[in-house]
């Protein structure tokens, strides 16, 4: 336990670093160098205001509330595509989203956005997303009479279920990207089916995103055996280029040169024509059918009964989850114990309740 001399020298160096204004010159930086329509630090707003950090301004604050959640750790063993895929090098929901932090950042960067943002942003834009991928957002949109999206949840674990339910107290700005992401099956990669985002800086999160689930799901699907370069359209190939390094690196380029000098992120007509066809091949070949899609009924089923398991049975989830059915009800508190669950999780959790303990490998 620390002692009255401790607590003042703490105090006193606290101060001291207070005093150089770390923060400050930060935002300082920021309304110097950045775009005049970037979204700048010291325009945050928080739900619930708190004392500014004296070393980090609030976008770089939330990027690092996300990283230390628990639900942003979880993404490390949460399906990207392919259920449990045989290799080391196939993507997780983790390696995503780090992957558009680094596409967003790039963007950022060029057009003078504010690469805190579109960080934190990035990093908390999937932290909602079920076990074994899209599968398990299907059937917790059909468990939940309101339906389940993945960018909902991710704003509500931010908001409601981290640190106990306490939330992470992120900004409004960030929230906002986290929440308008997300794109339909159907439509293309700009279709905004939550409303468009309110910065600049959400506009390049939502390219980053789509530009690295296209390119980096399409590499596994080459690795696994699903598709080959060939079978790609010979007018995407023509219009982005004519491998995974090319292509990723003409669209990049594109929405930097469609977008500079704009207060929102955009691709010229023809990549982002050329894009959407991209995208329209990889549901019809890889996300809604083939291999990838095998084991899907086996991975619906185990999250179906453990939903309607819980749902019967909700005094035996974790007492948060059962508080929060106290408040808003079982399905809501049940959705969000499952969503929750790693892939891993769910499938040791309906061994524990359904396998019996003699049949267990």
């Amino acid at each position: 336990m620390a002692t009255g001399v401790e607590r003042e020298a703490r105090l006193s160096r606290t101060k001291s670093v207070a005093s150089l204004r770390i923060r400050e010159r930060a935002e300082e930086l920021e309304a110097s160098s950045l775009a005049p329509y970037a979204t700048r630090s010291a325009a945050a707003i928080r739900a619930r205001p708190e004392e500014p950090s004296p070393t980090r301004t609030a976008f770089a604050l939330d990027r690092d509330r996300i990283v230390h959640s628990k639900a942003f750790r979880r993404t490390k063993h949460k399906t990207q595509v392919f259920l449990a895929p045989v290799g080391d090098h196939y993507r997780t929901r983790l390696t995503h989203i780090l992957e558009v932090g680094q596409i967003g950042r790039s963007i950022a960067r060029a057009l003078r956005l504010n690469e805190d943002l579109v960080e934190a942003m990035a990093l908390g834009h999937d932290i909602g997303h079920t076990p074994f991928g899209h599968i398990g957002e299907e059937l917790l949109a059909k468990f939940l009479p309101e339906g389940f999206r993945h960018n909902a949840q991710s704003v509500r674990i931010a908001e409601r279920l981290e640190k106990s339910g306490q939330g992470l107290n992120l900004t409004a700005q960030t929230l906002d990207g986290i929440l308008k992401h997300s794109a339909p099956t159907e439509g293309g990669v700009e279709t905004a089916a939550w409303g468009e985002p309110e910065t600049p800086e959400g506009w390049a999160v939502r390219y980053a995103d789509k530009i690295a689930y296209l390119h980096h799901d399409i590499d596994d699907a080459m690795r696994a055996g699903i598709i080959a370069e060939a079978d790609l359209p010979i007018e995407v190939r023509v219009a982005l280029g004519r491998d995974r390094a090319e292509r990723l690196d003409t669209m990049i380029y594109d929405v930097i040169v469609a977008s500079y000098g704009k207060p929102v992120a955009t691709m010229s007509e023809e990549v982002l024509e050329a894009t959407n066809a991209l995208r329209a091949f990889m549901f019809e070949n890889v996300y809604l059918a083939g291999p990838a899609k095998t084991e899907d009924e086996k991975a619906q089923g185990v999250l179906w009964d453990l939903l309607e398991h819980f749902e019967r049975r909700p005094e035996r989830m974790p007492q948060e989850h059962q508080r929060i059915a106290e408040r808003e009800g079982v399905k809501r508190a049940v959705a969000d114990y499952i969503a929750g669950m790693t892939d891993r999780y769910a499938l040791d959790t309906y061994t524990a309740l359904f396998i019996p303990a003699a049949w267990r490998i």
